[in-house]
């Protein structure tokens, strides 16, 4: 074995031994390969025997079976779903055909009369909405929120206390892009839950990032305005690689903390199950005795916190640019459910508040979790996908100011924008005043609001007095008080004082929280951070905006400045004042602990000279560990399709590739195949007489260069050779026995990447 030590009292090791015992005894999972498409595999020919239509699948949910005004009703979620075996137009007329439209003879004009053309096509000409001006692209998913009851001592509200089960529904997306654009482009992430609570709908509309890159909501629009395309030629898509973005935030420097977190590796996620997310504002809580404490929401991912390398970024931009929501929509098919802790820092609400010197009413800081501890009070569990993506995810409408008693707002000037400007979202985007009604939308709470009519009203209401007071209703709606669960805001004294369109001196530091985050990171993720800067500000064409923005580099460390600022040859500036000495925060990097495996991806390359049963081992093995296996192979079908028991190939040398894998174990070191030509597949490019198919030496030279974990069986060495791989670098298992091949491999995932492969600079 090369490259890795064992360590047997290493507790990672038993789990290792214990998944291994169990493929041993035959314990085989049940768990399949995601990603079929439909409930039941179609038959060869098209079917033409009338049958119902096919339920969702197993992984799939709708939302709850409720009426518009949010009372529970029976039956399926699904009953709101397509019925019937035959094709009717939307008036439930059954139709005999839909391939043709009617014409005057097989070669005449289309008549007017057709109907059944003019609804078809009206309805698809009306399909699409306005799509969200940010966070656009996004992906979603059901869950359960279950509270540990240890934020009850701080908040009343409902949803926290001890062992309450609330339903959910979180979607995730980037900042900048289009629906269309792709999912690991470097961006902000949105992080946004809605909790069905018994006493209303609550929304924890978060981000990936702790801090915004400003400080007061009129200057939204401008900062949208920069990060978008540049309006004359709409291009670069979902890109903060160009000259507007770093114009503005160069010379509005209050962003800079934000905009180093999306320079380092937080800013490309390896998945959505290993990112964090933070509400940015500081809320106030309330606990039923009317006591107010200040906090901050954190949502802490079980499998810990892991980005992409930039180069793998890229390559999964042009190979699969729906990775990430693919990732997710995977791992709950599998079974492997994602998890996340909701955490609160909490602070004393006094009337400064502030809390050790930093000023939580700005959302450009962040507290350190040192000096205030994330305390987690619940577990976040997506364990359904969307059935149908338009009506769920692209639906779904968050609100900063979806509260409900025992959660309030504080002065944040960010978060006074937000309240205000969502509602007009919405109604853009969803049509009109009604949105909640839609089935994502609706709250699992009675609703009787006293909101009538409007475009796409769904609820059927009764009574002739929708006004307060009336007696013609019996007075009804009646108000309720803090004992009858009503939501009262808290009083909270508001100091009197001169309108100004000012900001407050202790907004004016932009350095020192940036300088605090680039002090905490790991010295390879100091070198990922300004290979970020050098690529975005090398993608700018103005030498002023690339010159300002060094300037502020400069503000925050010598080192920084001075590396970008050789990577685009321009020289360094000296700062403007002494560097302040920051303590770091080591809760701010990602790299030196060891996480869960699970959800892991494995890509395991035979072909048909492997030893199958070992393949068959290695398989099964990886599916115990709660992980996902790929086998890779020459080509699709099956290994040992001759066997009694053969090997279903997931990815073929044409369709694989290492972006997707989070280690990658070689059983055999298959030859070149009958397609190993650039004209063919332009992978399988090779400057001499290869051995080794030169596909899979691509693959295992990117997952190199990646700090994957790598393995083989001694019978497939010859790959790494014929790689210039060599065998004994760090992360690098080779091994006769397929058992102990896999506990090296394993072992290693514990740690996410072989963090060896990226020496610091010198």
């Amino acid at each position: 074995m090369g490259g890795v030590t064992v360590d047997e009292s290493n507790p990672i090791w038993s789990v290792v031994s214990r998944i291994v015992d169990r493929v041993r005894e035959g314990d085989e999972s049940t768990e399949t390969i995601p990603g079929q498409p439909a409930g039941q595999s179609p038959a060869l020919e098209e079917p033409t025997e009338p049958r119902d239509p096919l339920h969702p699948k197993p992984d799939q949910a709708a939302p709850e079976l409720r009426t518009a005004t949010g009372r529970p009703v029976d039956g399926s979620a699904q009953d709101r779903a397509q019925d019937g075996a035959h094709l009717t137009s939307a008036q439930g007329v059954r139709l005999s055909d839909s391939d043709h439209s009617l014409k005057a003879g097989p070669r005449g004009p289309v008549l007017l009369q057709d109907h059944h053309l003019r609804e078809k096509l009206m309805h698809f000409d009306h399909e699409r909405i306005p799509e969200r001006v940010v966070h656009a692209r996004g992906a979603a998913a059901h869950g359960v929120f279950v509270s540990y009851g240890t934020a009850a001592n701080v908040t009343k509200a409902a949803f926290l206390q001890e062992g309450v089960e609330t339903p959910t529904f979180t979607r995730f997306s980037t900042v900048i892009g289009s629906r269309g654009s792709a999912d690991t482009v470097r961006d902000t992430r949105g992080f946004a839950t809605k909790f069905y609570t018994s006493e209303g709908v609550y929304d924890l509309v978060a981000n990936n990032i702790p801090v915004f890159f400003i400080q007061d909501a009129i200057k939204f629009p401008d900062l949208v305005h920069a990060a978008k395309p540049h309006p004359d030629r709409e291009i670069p898509q979902a890109q903060s690689a160009h000259d507007t973005f770093w114009d503005f935030v160069s010379l509005h420097t209050e962003a800079m903390h934000h905009t180093i977190w999306v320079m380092s590796d937080r800013g490309i996620p390896r998945s959505y199950r290993t990112m964090e997310g933070f509400g940015v504002h500081t809320w106030r809580l309330v606990n039923a005795h009317g006591e107010t404490t200040l906090a901050k929401f954190l949502w802490k991912p079980k499998l810990g916190v892991h980005s992409l390398v930039w180069e793998e970024a890229q390559i999964c931009n042009g190979v699969d640019p729906d990775f990430h929501r693919r990732d997710l929509a995977d791992a709950i098919e599998a079974g492997i459910y994602p998890e996340w802790e909701l955490c609160i820092q909490t602070f004393p609400d006094t009337p400064e508040q502030t809390f050790e010197g930093i000023d939580l009413l700005d959302p450009t800081k962040l507290v350190p979790e040192e000096l205030a501890p994330a305390q987690p009070v619940g577990l976040l569990t997506l364990n359904r996908n969307p059935t149908n993506y338009f009506a769920e995810t692209e639906q779904v409408a968050f609100h900063a100011g979806h509260l409900v008693p025992g959660i309030d707002v504080t002065d944040d000037p960010l978060l006074a924008g937000r309240l205000f400007s969502y509602l007009d979202t919405q109604l853009l985007r969803l049509g009109g005043p009604n949105f909640a009604q839609l089935p994502i939308n609706r709250p699992h709470a009675p609703i009787n609001d006293m909101l009538r009519d409007g475009m796409h009203q769904t609820a059927v209401h009764t009574g002739v007095a929708p006004y307060k007071p009336n007696s013609l209703d019996g007075g009804c709606p009646f108000f309720a008080g803090v004992p009858e669960g009503g939501y009262v805001e808290v009083p909270a004294p508001v100091a009197a004082a001169q309108k100004v369109r000012e900001a407050p001196e202790s907004f004016a530091d932009h350095f020192t929280q940036p300088r605090m985050f680039w002090l905490s990171l790991s010295p390879v993720e100091r070198e990922h951070t300004i290979d970020g800067f050098v690529f975005e500000l090398g993608k700018c064409y103005e030498q002023a905006v690339k010159e300002r923005t060094l300037r502020a580099l400069a503000e925050i460390d010598h080192y920084l400045c001075e590396r970008v600022a050789e990577g685009l040859g321009l020289p360094a500036p000296e700062p403007a004042r002494e560097l302040p000495d920051v303590p770091p925060s080591p809760a701010l990097s990602q790299v030196g602990s060891i996480w869960p495996v699970k959800g892991r991806v494995v890509g395991i390359v035979a072909d048909d000279s492997a030893d199958l049963d070992e393949v068959r081992f290695l398989r099964s093995a990886v599916f115990n560990g709660d992980m996902v296996p790929l086998i890779i192979a020459p080509t699709g079908g099956e290994l040992g399709a001759d066997t009694d028991d053969p090997l279903t190939v997931q990815r073929s040398f044409v369709t694989g590739r290492s972006v997707e894998l989070d280690a990658l174990i070689l059983v055999s070191a298959p030859t070149p195949g009958g397609d190993a030509f650039a004209t063919r597949d332009a992978k399988a490019w090779s400057g001499a007489d290869a051995s080794v198919d030169p596909r899979v030496e691509l693959m295992l030279t990117e997952a190199y260069r990646h700090a994957k974990p790598l393995g083989a069986l001694t019978a497939a060495r010859s790959a790494f050779d014929s790689a210039r791989i060599p065998t004994r670098a760090p992360g690098v298992v080779i091994d006769d026995d397929v058992e102990a091949l896999f506990r090296g491999v394993v072992d290693l995932l514990h740690q996410h990447r072989i963090w060896e492969r990226f020496p610091a600079h010198a």
